[in-house]
């Protein structure tokens, strides 16, 4: 296991040495389990972050498309051949 140095404010020492002494762990041991509960959390989207992306969605799903479906269907049968022929490397001349 990896030793490593930081710098804590005075109230934070003592709610680490206050859990570890409740919970009959060691300080590290409190830590880890601290940043593992934290990084869990944070995994997830905020409120705020969830509210946005949101915003975006409704945002594309209100705009009015600019080509029919037709075009974009012609559009991407003409990608795909295109891929299938094998690119710009596999030219037809």
């Amino acid at each position: 296991m990896a030793r490593a140095t930081f710098s804590l404010d005075e109230a934070t020492i003592a709610e680490i040495r206050r859990l570890a002494e409740r919970l009959r762990r060691p300080q590290s041991h409190v830590i880890r389990e601290a940043v593992a509960d934290y990084a869990a959390r944070t995994d997830r989207l905020s409120e705020r972050e969830r509210r946005q992306l949101l915003g975006v969605l409704e945002g594309l799903r209100a705009t009015r498309p600019t080509r029919t479906a037709k075009e974009v269907d012609a559009e991407l049968k003409t990608v795909r051949q295109a891929r299938q022929a094998g690119g710009r490397r596999h030219g037809t001349a």
